[in-house]
């Protein structure tokens, strides 16, 4: 039986004008009946954390729309936690990004996060805009927000977006972004505090105030480093690297050093002011929680120390 709802679900801009640190999850759509399983066990276990939402992506191209908002449509109606539906403009008109709103909208959805969206097949080949679909990610806020009560967030590059030819010009579209109405962002993952407070400094110095939430992904494998690198369009900073590579050989201590660093890396952002984390789970919960823990959340529900960073 779906629990109770409230009759108005919070909006992620209400959610962060409270003033307490944010934390949140996200999530991919599985392929298969057992991950289906793994992920829903994973959202059951994270769920008892209170984070303040959770996110579900879209695949490249589209490929995977029915079944993200399959899976955003329960979270809405079967937990208690707070859904953020991926959206992109990729392959899609804008008659059938109409109706995913309007379907969000039944569902009880009021938080998107709107997205350009990567070509299908190749992330980095040629993109090309539907014939009746939309430009830009601006393009897509403007219209989501044009259809109801939505609370929009967009991307943001700590080190630019790969298609962006400059830090600059990545700045200037991030910030046309959120004067389209996006009312905060969530990051590409990266490993270095310093790279975030770039970001954030460069943004501010726009005169923008939108909120940025850093994107986390704990390192658990010496394989996650390289995947870092193509999922995010850059290096995987060189000493953060020799930390990996000088424990390569023994598993565990990649895994242990990898939770290490991320609450390490988490508690400093949270030190310096960062709205939030948002952690990217791969839709595993074990490290997430972990390094969860490790965390000085400010009387959010958990409180530990960071141990020191190990080799």
């Amino acid at each position: 039986m779906p629990r109770l709802r409230p009759d108005r679900p919070p909006a992620v801009r209400e959610l962060l004008a409270s003033g307490a640190p944010s934390f949140s999850f996200e999530f991919f759509p599985p392929k298969t009946e057992k991950g289906a399983r793994n992920l829903w066990r994973t959202i059951r276990e994270l769920e008892s954390l209170h984070p303040t939402f959770v996110s579900v992506t879209y695949g490249a191209g589209g490929g995977t729309r029915d079944t993200t908002v399959d899976i955003v449509e329960r979270i809405a109606t079967d937990t208690t936690l707070t859904p953020v539906a991926h959206f992109t403009a990729v392959n899609h008109s804008q008659a059938e990004l109409r109706n995913l709103i309007g379907r969000f909208a039944a569902a009880g959805v009021r938080n998107v996060l709107a997205l350009r969206g990567d070509p299908p097949g190749d992330p980095m080949g040629e993109w090309v805009r539907h014939p009746e679909g939309v430009e830009y990610a601006s393009d897509l806020v403007r219209m989501i927000r044009s259809y109801g009560d939505f609370s929009v967030g967009v991307a943001a590059f700590p080190y630019k977006h790969p298609r962006s030819p400059d830090i600059e010009s990545d700045t200037r579209y991030f910030v046309e972004k959120c004067r389209a109405g996006a009312d905060y962002a969530i990051t590409q993952m990266f490993f270095r505090a310093e790279d975030y407070f770039r970001l954030r400094d460069r943004v501010a110095a726009t005169g923008c105030d939108v909120p940025i939430l850093p994107g986390i992904m704990p390192v658990t494998q010496i394989s996650t480093i390289e995947r870092s690198e193509q999922l995010s369009g850059a290096p995987f900073p060189p000493e953060v690297k020799a930390r990996f590579d000088a424990v390569a050989d023994d598993p565990e201590a990649v895994r242990r050093l990898g939770v290490e660093h991320a609450a390490e890396l988490c508690q400093e952002l949270l030190d310096q002011d960062a709205p939030g984390i948002h952690f990217i789970t791969f839709n595993k919960s074990t490290a997430t929680r972990e390094v969860y823990g490790l965390l000085d959340t400010g009387g959010y529900g958990v409180s530990g120390s960071v141990p020191p960073m190990t080799a």
